[in-house]
């Protein structure tokens, strides 16, 4: 079973005085990277929410937002009146040397200076960690739930087209016959330009051509083509997922299409060739989206 990058999750909790809001998203990366957007409260708990998270999603581009709003009969911040008084009093003294009405405009003015308000920064016991904690694996849980899904889709389109792949493969063998029938009528019709018929030892031809043919021969590449496709379809239904080792067998794969492709020497066969590229580059393309 495979799973892709691409997930999100949502989850909420009721606090004593405030309400928690936890929202992950995941995008495809080669290694963890992972961005949060923790309120100062919860600064404190960020490596253990960092930790919870790396040890759930593995790979990805992670962005993690916790928001929360304080119930309405809770104060979240308070007015610093000391220094409100002292930075009107300076400034109404200066806008009176400069001769200015600006009495309503001088308090906007004084609210946007520094220290002004006080932030309550409750301290987090355990109790509401805990349930913090239950909330972050929840959102968790959604998003590989989400994950999962994703992954049936590339899961059912990666089979397809290894599917389309071994069909080509196979559709290789009738041709093979034809292409060595047209390489000895070639070599003989190169062999004749420079040498009279009658003067061609035809057992010599038939070893050299048995030798030459072998050259071409793509018996063991069409084997270890079908040996990595059943690999490939193996792991992909294996229990956990893992995109990196889908990605070596492709490599492999690969590797034997281009030497069928280089030993072909065949124009039908080098179509199929063609045909099982494109399907194996659009399984890459789904390969960087897999965990």
């Amino acid at each position: 079973m495979i799973k892709s990058m691409t997930g999100y999750g949502k989850a909420e909790c009721e606090l004593k005085d405030r309400k928690v809001l936890i929202e992950i998203k995941s995008l495809n990366g080669k290694n963890l990277d992972i961005y949060t957007k923790i309120p100062g409260i919860y600064r404190e708990k960020e490596l253990r929410i960092r930790n919870i998270v790396s040890k759930r999603l593995l790979r990805g581009k992670i962005e993690f937002v916790l928001y929360y709003e304080i119930a309405e009969d809770k104060k979240a911040t308070t007015i610093n009146s000391g220094v409100v008084k002292s930075y009107f009093k300076q400034l109404k003294s200066i806008a009176n040397d400069l001769d200015i009405n600006a009495s309503e405009e001088l308090l906007q003015s004084v609210m946007r200076l520094p220290d002004t308000l006080i932030t309550d920064r409750d301290e987090i016991d355990d109790e509401e960690w805990n349930i913090v904690t239950k909330t972050i694996l929840n959102a968790l849980d959604q998003l590989d739930e989400f994950r999962i899904q994703e992954g049936k889709y590339l899961n059912k389109d990666i089979e397809q087209r290894i599917k389309i792949i071994e069909e080509n493969k196979d559709n290789i063998t009738p041709f093979e016959s034809d292409r060595t029938e047209k390489i000895r009528e070639k070599l003989k019709e190169s062999l004749s330009k420079f040498t009279d018929e009658n003067d061609i030892d035809k057992n010599r031809f038939e070893q050299e051509l048995i030798y030459y043919l072998e050259k071409f021969d793509i018996t063991e590449e069409k084997v270890r083509l079908t040996n990595h496709c059943n690999y490939f379809i193996e792991m992909l239904n294996e229990p956990e997922s893992n995109g990196k080792k889908l990605g070596f067998i492709t490599q492999e794969i690969g590797r034997e299409i281009n030497t069928i492709g280089s030993k072909a020497n065949d124009s039908d066969i080098q179509k199929l060739v063609v045909l099982m590229k494109d399907e194996l580059e659009k399984i890459k393309e789904q390969m960087l989206n897999i965990l």
